[in-house]
């Protein structure tokens, strides 16, 4: 009886509640990563990462709790590949993005209920991430990270937008979109330095995956706070 349960479970995270648009742009934005693969072959780990991450995306899109899987390999691919190319604030929320993925397991539901938080908490939470990513940018510059307002943004807004994430807040979106168009900048000015010789730091393959799933999860966050506020709406 248990066996059969899991796999019902399975198969309703797996197959059941999705909308046509969804699987096709879910497919498009894989085909995205093995593309970036294809036209810099050098970082299989790059691939992995950014293929891991679209589908932990999608299904955290749809509120699935199997997003914490998929999480956790993206994860930790994605803090191999920070290393290497000395983003070190996106090295450290990638440790934490690891930690954060079994929490997030164990405290999402397996219903599609997403809580929210008042507005006047919502000013404090945005007011809190800019304070915190001036700092941020100030303390990665005397550590010579690579590009530190940028990395700044993924370091500290980042922690803040995954709390909110795993304690399933829809406003958790908002402030993603804000991360993936600051880290869509970042790898993309990286790739172009990679590439140029500018610095040598990091691969043009791992850079470039980067870039490509930056792009999918920046539609993705676009979407998802769309779909999380129909969500509250139909528990009203």
């Amino acid at each position: 009886m248990e066996n059969t349960q899991q796999q019902s479970w399975l198969y309703n995270q797996f197959f059941t509640g999705w909308k046509k648009f969804e699987v096709t742009y879910a497919i498009v934005l894989i085909l995205l990563q093995v593309v970036a693969y294809v036209i810099a072959p050098d970082s299989i780990i790059g691939m992995v990462s950014g293929v891991a991450g679209v589908i932990c995306l999608v299904f955290g899109m749809k509120g699935k709790k199997l997003t914490f899987a998929f999480g956790l390999v993206q994860c930790i691919a994605m803090t191999m590949i920070a290393w290497q190319s000395h983003a070190y604030g996106a090295f450290v929320m990638n440790i934490f993005y690891v930690i954060s993925q079994p929490i997030g397991w164990f405290l999402w539901g397996n219903d599609e209920a997403v809580n929210t938080i008042s507005a006047k908490t919502k000013r404090l939470i945005f007011l809190a991430a800019f304070v915190a990513w001036a700092v941020g940018w100030f303390v990665l510059a005397r550590t010579g990270g690579q590009l530190p307002y940028f990395d700044s943004i993924n370091l500290v807004i980042s922690f803040i937008a995954q709390v909110l994430y795993i304690c399933k807040y829809k406003e958790n979106w908002s402030l993603w979109i804000i991360v993936n168009i600051a880290n869509l900048a970042y790898w993309s000015v990286l790739t172009y330095q990679v590439a140029t010789g500018h610095t040598d730091v990091g691969t043009v393959g791992g850079c470039l995956s980067q870039v490509a799933l930056q792009a999918a999860l920046l539609f993705n966050s676009i979407y998802a706070n769309r779909v999380w506020k129909s969500y509250e709406q139909n528990l009203k």
